[in-house]
């Protein structure tokens, strides 16, 4: 049976960056505030090939995102010493890299329409692009510009899932089943309860 929508959920990663700037309060404050709730938490260094299969690239990606690459390394009179693809690879094994360079804290979130909210506060991808009042937007200053200059990925706090299903693959990913706990919050109430019922004595 199909979980009510108020039950969907999201996956997310607060990186080593956001750890080691202590922003993991912060963060979660975030999620809890707009009325997400926490029903798995884990805080560890990630697995190396659970990562690889977690960024789940191919090669059009790679070629794609190694192109890009190399138009900034030309455009900053820096070699180009490898063909396209490896550049995009490159990219997810700094990703790998730098998730394992510390402790990270994992985390699935409950809610109506739980992963397009979560990417809504956590903000675009690259942080200078970022609107204020977003995660990225409010907490951190890199680009993929001067990521891909210095060869390394790009520090934006957060990985949160992109849709309902790639949250689902995730979270089977990082979590077993009997990691994800249902519970009630009584803030649910005021959130979901179609009548009020109960508020007046």
């Amino acid at each position: 049976m199909e979980k009510h929508h108020k039950r969907a959920r999201s996956f997310v990663i607060i990186k080593p960056d956001g750890v080691q700037r202590s922003l993991i309060g912060e963060i979660i404050k975030r999620f809890e505030r707009v009325g997400l709730k926490i029903v798995a938490l884990r805080f560890g260094i990630a697995d190396t090939k659970k990562l690889w299969k977690h960024y789940n690239k191919d090669e059009a990606w790679f070629l794609e995102k190694g192109k890009r690459i190399v138009e900034d390394r030309k455009k900053s009179g820096l070699p180009v010493e490898k063909e396209a693809i490896e550049y995009g690879r490159d990219i997810v094994q700094a990703l790998v890299t730098f998730m394992t360079a510390g402790p990270v804290l994992m985390m699935v979130l409950e809610g109506n329409q739980a992963a397009a909210v979560v990417k809504k506060l956590v903000g675009e991808t690259e942080p200078s692009t970022s609107d204020v009042g977003t995660i990225r937007g409010d907490f951190t200053l890199d680009s993929y510009a001067i990521c891909s200059l210095d060869d390394r990925a790009v520090r934006n706090l957060i990985h949160c899932s992109d849709s309902a299903e790639e949250a689902e693959r995730e979270i089977e990913l990082w979590f077993d089943k009997d990691e994800l706990i249902d519970y009630r919050l009584f803030q649910e109430e005021i959130l979901y309860d179609v009548n009020l019922d109960g508020i007046l004595e």
